[in-house]
């Protein structure tokens, strides 16, 4: 039996692959939260960042809907969705909003704060986010453009949970 150590590592190098495979990088995340961040956190930097994300990464709830996400949107840069399911990957049909729903489950682990990030950052499309978004580039990503956006939504929701440690790592 796998303990749930090795199965959280598993999973967590599974998510690093995927986005790293679809062109996302840890600090492209940490450049969002520093975005939304930095009238907040007087210093806050990428290393900072990166840790509050690999906390928001190595939560089993936020995990799941990550690998659900780039599945999806995989399988339909694939082409092996059925009609209707395809039809709606393939045009980001603005009336679907499951994306938008997964990721603002993903974001509401980490309170409100996160929430209001989420829909903040969804709508701006700041950094990654816009070349996500970017339909040109015949790539699907659906799910990942919002669950990128609610990753670093979530990571400003525990650095707003964890001022004390976050001050001790800035002391440092």
């Amino acid at each position: 039996m796998v303990s749930f150590e090795e199965q959280d590592k598993e999973y967590f190098d599974h998510i690093i692959r995927n986005l790293s495979d679809r062109g996302v990088q840890l600090d492209d995340i940490a450049e969002i939260v520093i975005f939304l961040e930095k009238d907040y956190i007087p210093g806050l930097n990428t290393e900072i960042a990166i840790h509050a994300i690999k906390k928001v990464l190595h939560k089993r709830e936020a995990q799941n809907a990550i690998m659900t996400g780039i599945e999806l949107d995989v399988l339909a840069e694939k082409g092996l969705l059925s009609g209707p399911m395809q039809r709606i990957m393939r045009t980001d049909e603005s009336t679907y909003g499951i994306d938008e729903n997964m990721a603002i489950t993903l974001a509401s682990l980490y309170g409100s704060v996160s929430v209001t990030n989420y829909g903040y950052v969804d709508k701006l499309k700041h950094g990654i986010l816009a070349k996500l978004n970017d339909k040109s580039t015949g790539k699907i990503n659906v799910f990942l453009d919002d669950l990128v956006g609610a990753i670093a939504a979530g990571a400003c929701g525990w650095l707003a949970h964890n001022e004390s440690a976050v001050q001790e790592m800035l002391n440092q």
